[in-house]
């Protein structure tokens, strides 16, 4: 007959790991111990390798830190064609047990389990989705034999010149996979039956599938340097959307706080909007329409301008162009890639798939508390900024560096005294606005971002002595006339122009962050 334990006896027995007589035992609850458990797939010999093909154990970690993505799981993680698995994270309350079975030999009827809890498991990581297809680099012979490529198209150490003209069967792997690696239901719908009489529309780029993503309806006016007029109300459709959401008086405030600031300064761009208003992202698409139009090319491209003031027709307006600026690297710079002192906003390297990243979860509904007297809300300590951004963001200043490795700022940001004499020299004798150098002086924008490298530069030799070696020509007031005079003999003169193929080039249709804001709006 089967001893039963009573809670006294549980209590009294809590801390001692000896098993309790019965079918039930008291073990310590190790709390300070918490583990993540990955159900991985397969079963596992050598354990290793079991974690090569999940990253490595630095790789499990980094992506435990980010709770939007998803482990990658590649059973050939030596090959760069291998289609990765993904797993979901999960919130679990489950516990990790080491038990023991001892018994006699021969004999399995006095078998004795001892157990252990080595911790609590907050986080488990499940394959729930199918593998996508697997495709390996081989070629198929006239006879039906397999010959591997991957010594062929893959370069593993430095190869000769003749490495690159070796005649090799062609390879062509997918160019997508599967966006979903879990089923989805597909509901079969009827043909629609139209009226008799009824005639298809006609084919065209606007309704044929995949071509462009479906237009956002914020109603935004784009306006070209070429164009001749400027618009000087919004459209209708932009007013009702922004009257349709404006219902709350703290967005009655923002819409009077944003006109305030486009009657103070006429243009602006978004960054600096975002550091001066402290506003949800998806009320701002719909409020820049409201009170701003957008400028697409010229001296003043990927701006906000008031409605109704034309940039082009003022020569003040010459203090809010805008400067595309990007940190020069190179070994004429004193730093290389790797050792950028700004990191890339965005990087191949570390580019995630659609499969590898989970949709991020609704946010949860606010509470307020309310008091018991007459039903009025309890007095709130002022609520710190949750949208605005940092002044570097759209400011440049002395001793500081950009947050990004490419920066798109108004001269007016430019918080540098040499670069305002440097803007301010023509004042008054403005003669004509051009789409390149708009009010400015031509070549303006070359010396201004040779000032802001060299600032640059001085800054990181100052936080980092030994990154960056002093040279004769990183003084602050460097301009490109003064290194054409020092590049006076040959290998100068080449390096020169190596650095000028390397420095930036400004283009209006180069593809960048500020730029590809307008694709908000279509």
């Amino acid at each position: 007959m089967e001893k039963e334990t009573t809670d006294s006896e549980m209590s009294g027995n809590a801390g001692a790991p000896a098993p309790v007589p019965g079918t039930s035992a008291v073990l310590p609850l190790r709390q300070d111990c918490r583990l993540v458990c990955v159900e991985y797939p397969g079963l596992v010999v050598n354990v290793d390798k079991m974690l090569e093909t999940l990253g490595g154990e630095k790789t499990v970690s980094k992506t435990f830190a980010d709770p939007s993505r998803r482990i990658e799981l590649n059973y050939r993680p030596r090959d760069p064609y291998c289609h990765p698995q993904c797993a979901n994270r999960f919130t679990t309350t489950s516990l990790l047990l080491r038990v023991w079975k001892r018994s006699r030999k021969g004999s399995g009827a006095d078998a004795r389990f001892e157990m252990e809890t080595l911790g609590v498991i907050g986080t488990c990581y499940k394959f729930q989705g199918m593998s996508d297809f697997q495709y390996l680099a081989m070629h198929t012979e006239a006879d039906g034999t397999q010959t591997s490529l991957y010594d062929k198209i893959l370069l593993c150490k430095p190869e000769k010149k003749d490495f690159f003209y070796k005649e090799v069967p062609l390879y062509i792997p997918p160019p997508i996979f599967s966006r979903l690696d879990n089923p989805v239901d597909y509901f079969y719908r009827p043909d629609i039956q139209h009226r008799e009489g009824y005639v298809p529309q006609t084919v065209s780029h606007d309704n044929l599938i995949g071509l462009s993503r479906a237009r956002r309806p914020h109603n935004a006016i784009f306006v070209a340097f070429e164009e001749k007029e400027v618009p000087t109300k919004p459209l209708e459709a932009a007013v009702q959307n922004w009257r349709r959401l404006c219902v709350h008086p703290s967005d009655s405030k923002k819409e009077q706080e944003i006109k305030d600031m486009f009657e103070r300064r006429p243009v602006w761009s978004r960054n600096a909007v975002k550091a001066n208003l402290d506003i949800q992202p998806d009320k701002l698409k719909l409020l820049l329409p409201y009170v701003a139009y957008y400028m697409l090319t010229g001296p003043w491209r990927s701006l906000w301008v008031r409605f109704g003031y034309d940039p082009r027709k003022t020569p003040e307006a010459k203090i809010y162009q805008v400067l595309d600026f990007r940190i020069r690297c190179g070994t004429k710079h004193g730093y290389a890639v790797n050792d950028m002192p700004v990191k890339a906003k965005r990087s191949t390297l570390n580019y995630s798939l659609p499969i590898t990243m989970n949709k991020t979860a609704p946010q949860p509904a606010s509470i307020r508390e309310i008091s018991q007297e007459g039903g009025q809300p309890v007095v709130q300590k002022p609520v710190s900024p949750r949208y605005k951004l940092k002044d570097s963001a759209y400011i440049f200043r002395e001793g500081t560096l950009p947050p990004y490795r490419q920066m798109f700022f108004q001269l007016c940001d430019l918080e540098v005294e040499s670069i305002k004499k440097l803007i301010h020299q023509n004042d008054g004798k403005e003669e004509e606005c051009n789409e390149r150098d708009g009010w400015c002086i031509p070549r303006t924008s070359d010396e201004l971002r040779d000032i802001m490298s060299a600032l640059i530069k001085q800054t990181i030799r100052a936080r980092r002595p030994a990154a960056v070696p002093s040279t004769s020509k990183s003084s602050a007031a460097s301009t490109r006339g003064q290194r054409r005079q020092e590049a006076e003999s040959g290998e100068e003169e080449e390096d020169e122009e190596g650095e000028e193929d390397e420095d930036f080039q400004p283009s209006e249709g180069s593809d960048n962050e500020m730029e590809t804001e307008i694709l908000d709006y279509m």
